[in-house]
């Protein structure tokens, strides 16, 4: 059996050539690399258990959040229609045009992961809440205490 059949179905590789980032604007691959064991998949953690982390998105127009890994599986659902650029780790760009109530699910198997960040290309706001189910087949990533709720509050 192939590595490729092995991993879950949303597994990305991280490209080990360069040139498969040329096409990215100028330090952006520099970015990524730092950016690898990045747990924050959102702009806030909302609320934890021990078996899910739900977060909060904002991406204003013209922003980008930062890089970041997801480990295990998860969903977002749009709350806000409007256009967005994603960059993967494969190097692969992709534009997509999400819409309220867009749902996607996302699936990892052990040692799995993606690592990528979304770019608002639109003239809306992009507003986005993600649920991460952390007791999946990965140790969840670390998150600092600055981006959880609590912490923003006061």
């Amino acid at each position: 059996m192939s590595d490729t059949l092995a991993h879950g179905p949303d597994h990305i590789e991280t490209a080990t050539d360069p040139s498969a980032f040329a096409a990215w604007p100028t330090g952006l691959y520099e970015e990524m690399l730092k950016s690898g064991e990045n747990g924050c998949v959102g702009s806030v953690l909302v609320s934890e258990t021990d078996k899910l982390r739900v977060w909060h998105l904002r991406i204003a127009p013209g922003k980008r959040c930062q890089f970041h890994r997801h480990v295990n599986p998860y969903f977002w659902s749009a709350l806000t229609a409007g256009t967005a650029r994603g960059y993967f780790s494969s190097g692969v760009i992709k534009d997509v045009t999400h819409y309220p109530g867009e749902t996607r699910h996302f699936n990892y198997g052990e040692g799995d992961y993606m690592l990528h960040a979304v770019e608002n290309i639109g003239e809306t706001e992009l507003v986005f809440c993600t649920v991460e189910f952390i007791d999946g087949p990965n140790t969840p990533l670390a998150v600092p205490d600055s981006m959880r709720l609590s912490a923003q509050k006061g």
